[in-house]
Order: C-alpha cells, then structure tokens, then sequence
C-alpha cells in the first residue's frame, strides 16, 4: 500500500491497525455477512513489511539496554573515581601533623559526599532505565495485543468458511 510514507517512519503498530481496518473495511462476500473479500497481494505486501519492520524495533530495544550498561558503567567508575579521590585527599592530609585532625573530619565529608553522589547516580540511572523499559513495555504490549486481535479475527473467519473472490479464483487457504 503506497501511501507516501517511507518504509523507515512506518511504526509497526500503524502497519497493524492498517490490516485491521482493512479487514473491517473489507467488501462482504454476497449472502453473507461474515465473510469477505480484500486483495490478497495488497494483504501480504503489508504483512512482509510489517515482519521486516519488528526485527528493528527488537534491535531498538537491545540497543536501549545495551546503553543502559554503558551508563550505569559510567557511574560505577565515576562512584569510585570520587571516592578514590576522597580517600586520597584524606590519606595526604593525614600525612601533615599539624592538621591531622582537620584533614580526617574533611576526607570523612569528601568521602561522604562522594557515596552520596555515587547514589544519587545510581538511582537517576535507575530510574532511567526503568522508565525506557516502561514505555517498551507498553510498547510490545500494545504490538501483542494488536497482533492477538488480528490473528483471533483471522481465525474466527476461517472457522466460518473460505473466501470467495472471482468466479475463476481459487478460495484462500485459510
């Protein structure tokens, strides 16, 4: 079905809702009212594009957790950069006499601000994370329900019989 849109900005779930208004839109077949009729060629045409269409999509979602452990990585060597730095800055002013006292209480809070900011991380993170696997979630719960309907109304149709085109033409397969 050309209808303008390149092949790259086709959401999947648009292709599914595209099959299921053509089956609904779909002429009768004479002296029936559950059976009917839609070019076959046009059907599969947007059925193969919508099966090249989802790997893409599951590539998507590889690729969000994939970037998902590469930020959280990042925390991780930033947590412990900090805090390697803190105790590095309290191990040197432990070494200086005259300020020993000073120094610990200082390398304390520096080291305290470091696992605070550690979590701080690790919770934006978190949160991040669960909000891309939220919407993806709905996401592929919306594609299933979708593709559930369609296959229930497929199957429905072929428990009522075959459809009929032509005079000529052989009744579908299904």
């Amino acid at each position: 079905m050309d209808d303008g849109r390149s092949e790259a900005t086709v959401d999947p779930l648009d292709r599914i809702d595209e099959i299921i208004a053509m089956v609904e839109q779909a002429r009768s077949v004479p002296m029936s009212r559950t059976n009917f009729m839609f070019d076959r060629g046009e059907m599969i045409q947007i059925l193969d594009e919508l099966r090249a269409e989802l790997p893409g999509d599951l590539r998507k979602a590889a690729a969000l957790l994939e970037e998902r452990d590469r930020i959280i990585d990042r925390g991780k060597r930033e947590a412990d950069r900090i805090i390697s730095e803190g105790e590095t800055e309290h191990a040197r002013l432990v070494s200086v006499n005259e300020i020993t006292v000073s120094a610990e209480h200082e390398a304390a809070r520096i080291i305290a601000e470091a696992r605070t900011e550690a979590q701080r991380l690790r919770e934006e993170v978190d949160d991040y994370v669960d909000t891309a696997l939220a919407n993806f979630e709905q996401f592929l719960t919306r594609a299933l329900a979708s593709i559930e309907r369609g296959r229930d109304k497929m199957h429905a149709l072929r428990e009522i019989g075959t459809f009929v085109g032509e005079e000529n033409e052989r009744p579908l397969p299904f």
